[in-house]
C-alpha cells in the first residue's frame, strides 16, 4: 500500500540521537525533579524560549506569561472550546478545516458556520456577512500551508480577518503547526500582528517530534489564566520530563538548521508529486501547489465520488483522504481529496501517483465524464 493518507512528520527526518542525548543530560544533571509533578503553565524556559522566538521571528510583544504549554495543539482546541463555546454558540471555520479542530470543537456543540477558501485565504466578504449574524462566538483558521488544502493566506487577508474579528467582538484563533515548513515565498506576519486579541496555537509536533506531544497556546495573560484553570481539570500539567528535554534539546542544537533540513525534504518531495499529478491526473482534475506544509488538496471533475474512488484506490494498494471528512458532520467534499508527500521517497511518490491517476480515469469513463 502507498499512503497519501496520513499527515505524519517524516520519521526518517526525526532528530533520534539528539533527543537521546539530551534526555541523558536531563536524567543526570536533574533527575528526580525531571519526574515530579511540574507546573500547569509549563517548563518557564521552554515558555520564555517560545515567547523569545515570537517576538525574534514575528515582532509579537509576548513573554512566557502569554505562554501555556499544552498536549500538542489538539489540546489547545479542547481547552479553548471549554472556555469560549457554549452549545449553540457560532463557530465559523474555513472551508475545507481541519478535520482534528472539527472533532475537537464538536464536542462543545456549536453551531459551525463554514466559509470557503479561495486560493489566497478565507472569502472574506462573504466571512463579514457570516459574520453579521447573531450568537457568533470565535473563527478558527489555518493561515499558513492549511491542512488538507495546502493554502496560504495573503498578508491582506490575515489583516482583513484580523479587523473582521475585531469588528465583532469574536474570539480569533489562528492554528499554525506548519508555519515554519516554508519552502517558497517569505514568511507572512501572525494575525496577533494585526490584533492583540488573537489566539495562537503551536506546536513542536511538525518541527521536532510528534510523540513528544508539546505545544502551546499564545494569547492574553487573562486567556492564559482561565486555560489554565481549564487545563488543571484535565491533567494538572503536560509531562514536565518531555518539556525538560525538549527544552535541553533547543539548547544543544541548531533548531533553525534542523528546519532547514526539513524544509527541502518536504519540497522535493512536494515538488516530485507536483510533477507527477501534472504528468499523469487525467484533464479536468485540479490541485493546489503549496509554499510549504505537508499536504496538496485535489478537486475533481463534476460526477466523481471521492468516496467511491477511494473504494476502488484501494484495490490498486493506494489511500488517500476522501474531503468529507474536512467538513462539519462529513457534509460536503464529495468532490475532493487530501494527498500528502511527507513520509514518502519520490519513486513512491511517483507510483502512488500513477495508480491514482489509473483508478481516476476508469472512474471518469465510467461516470460518463471522458479523460
Amino acid at each position: 500500500m502507498i499512503s497519501f493518507a496520513g499527515g505524519l512528520p517524516n520519521p526518517r527526518l526525526f532528530p533520534v540521537e539528539e533527543i537521546a542525548d539530551a534526555t541523558e543530560k536531563v536524567m543526570a544533571r536533574e533527575g528526580s525533579a525531571a519526574l515530579q509533578y511540574a507546573t500547569t503553565e509549563g517548563f518557564l524556559p521552554l515558555r520564555e524560549y517560545i515567547a523569545a522566538r515570537y517576538r525574534e521571528r514575528k515582532g509579537l510583544a509576548v513573554s512566557a506569561e502569554n505562554i501555556l504549554i499544552t498536549n500538542g495543539s489538539q489540546q489547545g482546541f479542547d481547552l479553548l472550546g471549554k472556555l469560549f463555546l457554549d452549545p449553540g454558540d457560532g463557530l465559523v471555520m474555513e472551508s475545507p478545516a481541519y478535520h482534528g479542530a472539527i472533532q475537537a470543537f464538536g464536542v462543545y456543540q456549536p453551531r459551525f458556520e463554514t466559509v470557503p477558501l479561495l486560493d489566497d485565504g478565507i472569502d472574506v466578504d462573504l466571512l463579514e456577512r457570516v459574520c453579521e449574524s447573531p450568537g457568533l462566538k470565535m473563527i478558527y483558521t489555518v493561515t499558513n500551508f492549511q491542512n488538507p488544502s495546502g493554502l496560504s493566506y495573503s498578508a491582506p487577508k490575515r489583516q482583513r480577518v484580523a479587523e473582521i474579528a475585531s469588528q465583532y467582538g469574536l474570539v480569533l484563533v489562528e492554528d499554525d503547526p506548519y508555519g515554519e515548513l516554508r519552502f517558497r515565498g517569505e514568511q507572512l506576519p501572525t494575525m496577533r500582528s494585526y490584533t492583540d486579541g488573537a489566539v495562537l496555537l503551536g506546536t513542536f509536533s511538525k518541527t521536532v517530534a510528534p510523540g513528544l506531544r508539546l505545544g502551546w497556546v499564545c494569547a492574553d495573560r487573562e486567556v492564559i489564566e482561565q486555560l489554565s484553570y481549564a487545563k488543571q481539570a484535565t491533567d494538572f500539567h503536560s509531562s514536565g520530563f518531555a518539556q525538560r528535554v525538549l527544552y535541553q534539546y533547543l539548547m544543544d542544537n541548531d533548531i533553525d538548521a534542523h528546519i532547514a533540513a526539513l524544509t527541502a525534504a518536504y519540497k522535493e518531495q512536494a515538488d516530485r508529486m507536483l510533477s507527477a499529478m501534472d504528468a499523469h491526473f487525467p484533464p479536468g482534475v485540479r490541485h493546489t501547489i503549496p509554499d510549504g506544509g505537508m499536504f496538496i488538496f485535489v478537486t475533481l471533475p463534476s460526477g466523481l465520488s471521492a468516496l467511491q474512488l477511494f473504494k476502488q484506490a484501494a484495490r490498486e494498494k493506494v489511500a488517500f483522504v476522501p474531503g468529507q471528512a474536512f467538513h462539519p458532520f462529513g457534509k460536503g467534499g464529495d468532490d475532493s481529496l487530501r494527498l500528502s508527500y511527507s513520509t514518502l521517497d519520490g519513486d513512491a511518490i511517483e507510483e502512488g501517483i500513477r495508480r491514482l491517476a489509473a483508478v481516476m480515469e476508469r472512474e471518469m469513463s465510467a461516470a460518463g465524464s471522458g479523460v
